[in-house]
């Protein structure tokens, strides 16, 4: 995302811009919020549409129908006002890498991703049909990947379509569509029907599966020709029902593709297979959250005293996770960079840093705002690769600037009984538990210790998340032992899932309480720093 320039609005309607997101050849995007704190994405298009009637009263009559689509699989449209001086429009902003960023930055997906995503975008297109809307620009760049509701959003209503046949677009050389994702009758001016969609999305989970779109040329003439009359390339996609799919929608007659309906009937259950998304793309989209939590911190820091970035006393790896963002964007085709850098010292009266418990938590946090892990008994309390924990669900502490520096509470167990450098037998076992993060976000946890000696790996939580079918449990070192207590260190190794996972620590104790339960007492403060009483499994 880049800053607001000296010509930009600071505010559009009812909402505060915070910076601006992109520029096409319609309009620019710019990120905002209204009043009550929702993040938008807010579209301006440019002056030469606003004077054009024609653009004016169809603009009126895509916002109004594209109101009806709902944000299950959209970007839903929150406001608009096509009697300004200059037309808006605001839709819900999706934090998370657009496709193309995604498949710029990774390569070619997992045959499972694009099923997933082909079944998301083919839902999203029968809501769309159903309202007698054709969305006119099904492209990479125009699939959002989030964490949020059940897959991939579909965004940028209410434009595209609005431009389509006024003289403005005449005049000024502009395009409905993308060369290479327009169907052959977009291309030749035909009647514009929902298999127009449908040889999109063809085009967009070939470009998913091999990493290039099915048509490619020199210029942009050449280019259109071959969408025209020429098969598409897909030799970078497996044979196989996927591949027969993608071929049945790049049928070049529309009346041979199929539909929406039959396209999600074909994928159906492709969403709710553990791990559509794969690990980097989780991260990814862990990132741009953690960046946009990172913004609305610095905006509302004259009123709330904090800043962008976890307090003084947070790890290097969470102080800068809002900056290691490798491209992560949110609902604007152009594609947002969000994160900066580092909130340097503000000398004196420089504001209180956000809590790094609540910074590292977003990518949990959202979900939890769509049913959550925790609801969904699917976030266990602690675990990690190599023990990292899972990253806490983001409760609201009362004192967020004190939240991440308070100290667990002092162990209720029995004190230390004679240093020795093996597992005593009494800890040896199965236990489970209760914990709390010190923002109060409970779990569950679970740990197998064994026996062995100083520097030993003597421990394996159980620790997988279900949802991003991501495994944080992992191999806990023996630091230190006494006759009733344990030291584990859990912060060697890489961490398997960066937004996810914790990084470890070097201080996870265990302690024999008088009643025979073990007290665990994490010093990740990453995680939240969970504690709570164990039980031992039969």
């Amino acid at each position: 995302m880049q800053p607001l320039e000296a010509g930009d609005p600071r505010t559009i309607g009812a909402y505060r811009l915070l910076g601006r997101l992109g520029a096409g050849g319609m309009g620019r995007v710019y990120l905002g919020r209204s009043a009550g704190g929702r993040t938008v994405a807010v579209k301006v298009v440019h002056p030469q549409f606003a004077a054009d009637p024609e653009f004016r009263a169809r603009f009126r009559r895509e916002v109004t129908a594209a109101r009806r689509v709902g944000g299950e699989w959209t970007a839903p449209v929150l406001d608009a006002d096509p009697e300004a001086e200059v037309p808006w429009v605001a839709t819900g902003y999706v934090a998370g890498p657009s496709l193309d960023r995604a498949v710029a930055a990774q390569g070619a997906l997992p045959e499972g991703s694009v099923r997933a995503i082909g079944e998301g975008l083919a839902r999203a297109l029968v809501a769309v049909h159903a309202l007698g809307l054709v969305h006119r620009d099904v492209k990479p760049s125009n699939v959002m990947l989030t964490l949020e509701g059940p897959g991939p959003r579909l965004i940028d209503f209410g434009i595209a379509r609005a431009t389509a046949g006024t003289a403005s677009l005449t005049s000024t050389g502009v395009s409905v569509g993308s060369p290479g994702y327009m169907a052959p009758e977009q291309i030749i001016g035909k009647e514009v029907t929902g298999a127009a969609d449908v040889f999109s999305l063809g085009a967009v989970l070939a470009f998913a599966a091999s990493g290039r779109p099915p048509f490619t040329g020199d210029h942009s003439a050449a280019l259109l020709y071959k969408v025209v009359h020429e098969p598409p390339e897909l030799d970078g996609v497996a044979p196989g029902e996927l591949r027969d799919l993608i071929e049945a929608c790049l049928a070049k007659a529309p009346a041979d593709r199929p539909a929406p309906a039959a396209i999600a009937a074909a994928l159906d259950g492709a969403l709710r297979t553990p791990g559509w998304l794969p690990a980097p793309l989780v991260e990814e989209a862990s990132r741009a959250a953690v960046a946009l939590l990172n913004l609305d911190s610095e905006v509302v820091a004259g009123a709330e005293g904090y800043g962008p970035y976890g307090p003084p006393g947070c790890p290097a790896s969470v102080h800068h996770a809002g900056t290691r963002t490798g491209g992560g964007g949110g609902s604007a085709r152009a594609g947002a960079e969000p994160g900066g850098g580092v909130d340097g010292d503000r000398g004196p009266g420089r504001r209180r840093r956000v809590s790094c418990t609540v910074v590292v938590s977003v990518a949990a946090a959202l979900v939890a705002l769509s049913g959550g892990l925790y609801g969904l008994g699917l976030l266990p309390g602690t675990g990690g690769g190599d023990g990292h924990h899972p990253l806490p669900t983001g409760s609201k502490p009362s004192a967020p600037a004190s939240a991440s520096t308070t100290t667990p509470s002092p162990s209720p167990s029995t004190g230390p009984q004679g240093t020795r450098d093996t597992v005593p037998k009494e800890l040896l076992g199965t236990w489970k538990g209760t914990t709390t993060t010190n923002l109060g976000a409970p779990g569950r946890f679970e740990i197998t210790i064994k026996g062995g000696k100083t520097g030993e790996v003597v421990a394996r939580d159980k620790s997988v998340i279900p949802l991003f079918d991501t495994d944080c449990g992992g191999d806990w070192k023996l630091a230190s032992a006494t006759d009733r207590s344990l030291v584990l260190d859990t912060a060697g190794g890489p961490n398997p899932a960066p937004g996810i996972c914790s990084d470890g620590s070097a201080d996870e104790r265990f302690t024999l309480n008088p009643n025979g339960t073990l007290h665990y007492r994490s010093g990740d403060r990453a995680a939240g720093n969970p504690e709570g009483d164990l039980t031992r499994s039969p």
